[in-house]
């Protein structure tokens, strides 16, 4: 089992998703010492956004650093995804990634039924953070439905969410909200098989 670790967060220390993942990863660690993980901390690392360069493939440094996202992508049997809410939607950051793992032909390809994804097999942990409450199927809940469009898009049917909401409410709700996440992160044997 190989784990692709990913954090998208601009509040460094303070982020409840790297908290998340950072828990999420360690349960995966303790069920499965010797699985390798990849991380990718696309704050530190940020990739730029998404250019005529980077589609066409005509600078040599772009191209190399899409193939290597792609490849890392490609490798990983179980993806934790950081996702913290901006203004109701994923950060920029998050989508340059999937920028450049969304390639006709490598992880999807069109035919005549219609899309199809190509990078199955693969289960996801979403760590979700927001200040606000949406109920499920909310007109205001757009980062969460996004992600599980693309990843359904590529394939990908497993996906779990571990949620904390209402973190903006009060010091109390956010630490009872990250509680909650933790207790909802599914079990290590679930995910190591």
């Amino acid at each position: 089992m190989k784990v692709l670790h990913i954090d998208s967060s601009i509040q460094g220390s303070a982020s409840a998703t790297r908290e998340l993942t950072r828990e999420i990863v360690a349960q995966l660690k303790a069920a499965r010492p010797d699985a390798p993980v990849t991380y990718r901390d696309l704050v530190e690392e940020e990739l730029p956004h998404f250019s005529h360069a980077a589609l066409s493939r005509s600078d040599e440094l772009e191209a190399r650093r899409n193939t290597t996202v792609l490849e890392e992508f490609l490798g990983a049997d179980v993806l934790v995804i950081g996702v913290p809410l901006y203004n109701f939607s994923v950060p920029s950051q998050l989508k340059a990634w999937l920028d450049r793992i969304l390639i006709a032909g490598r992880t999807f390809r069109y035919t005549e039924h219609g899309p199809e994804g190509l990078a199955g097999g693969k289960q996801v942990i979403l760590a979700v953070a927001r200040g606000g409450v949406y109920e499920s199927g909310s007109p205001a809940e757009f980062g969460e439905s996004y992600l599980r469009f693309i990843l359904g898009f590529l394939g990908i049917r497993d996906v779990r969410v571990v949620r904390a909401e209402g973190l903006a409410f009060s010091a109390q709700h956010r630490e009872a909200a990250l509680n909650a996440a933790r207790a909802a992160i599914p079990a290590p044997a679930a995910l190591a098989a």
